[in-house]
C-alpha cells in the first residue's frame, strides 16, 4: 500500500523533468541575451528562467487534472535545479535556505508582476514589468512581443501537448517582434 502512494508520483518525474529541461534550455537561448536585453549573469538568466516557467504554468491552471498537480511537480523541479545551481556554485549548507527564500520571493512576486501585466489591456503594462525586473528598458518591448506570442503559442496546447511538444516557444526574432508589434 505504501509503495502505491509513491508510485503515482514517481512515474511522472522523468517527464515533468523532461519538461523543465525543455523550459530551462529554451530560457538559455543566446538571442534572449543578445537581443532581448536579459543580462547575462545569474540572476538574467534567473529572470530568463521565470518568464518562461511562469508561461508555462500559466497554462497549466488553465487545464483540468491532473495539470494542477504536474504544475506542482513542476515548480519543485525548478526549485531543486536553482538550488543545485547554488550548491554547485559553492553556496555553504547553512547559506543556501535563505538564499532559497529570496529566489522564492523574487519569482513569486515576479509570477504576481506578470499576470498582471499580461490580464492589463494594452501593451504597456508588460513592457514595463519586463524592462524593470528582466531586461534592459529599451529592450523591454521586444521581449514583451515575445512573450506574448509564446502565451499565444501555449494557449492551443493540451496538457499532452505540453509535456511532449518539443518547441514550447517561438524562436526570438528581433525583426518578427519589430514587425509584430
Amino acid at each position: 500500500m505504501i509503495f502505491g502512494l509513491f508510485g503515482k508520483r514517481a512515474s511522472r518525474r522523468s517527464p515533468v523533468d523532461t519538461l523543465f529541461g525543455r523550459v530551462a534550455e529554451a530560457s538559455r537561448l543566446p538571442a534572449l541575451y543578445i537581443e532581448g536585453g536579459i543580462p547575462d549573469s545569474f540572476e538574467g538568466r534567473f529572470e530568463s528562467l521565470t518568464l518562461h516557467v511562469f508561461l508555462v504554468l500559466r497554462r497549466l491552471r488553465e487545464l483540468p487534472p491532473p495539470a494542477a498537480e504536474l504544475a506542482q511537480e513542476f515548480i519543485d523541479a525548478c526549485f531543486a535545479y536553482l538550488e543545485l545551481g547554488f550548491r554547485n556554485g559553492g553556496i555553504s549548507d547553512i547559506a543556501v535556505p535563505k538564499k532559497m527564500k529570496k529566489i522564492g520571493q523574487m519569482f513569486y512576486g515576479r509570477v504576481q508582476a506578470y499576470e498582471a501585466a499580461l490580464t492589463a489591456p494594452g501593451p504597456e503594462a508588460l513592457t514595463e514589468a519586463l524592462g524593470r525586473n528582466a531586461c534592459a528598458p529599451e529592450a523591454a518591448a521586444v521581449l514583451a512581443t515575445y512573450m506574448r506570442s509564446a502565451q499565444e503559442g501555449l494557449a492551443t496546447a493540451d496538457l499532452d501537448g505540453i509535456m511532449n511538444r518539443e518547441q514550447l516557444f517561438p524562436a526570438f526574432s528581433i525583426q518578427e517582434a519589430v514587425h509584430g508589434a
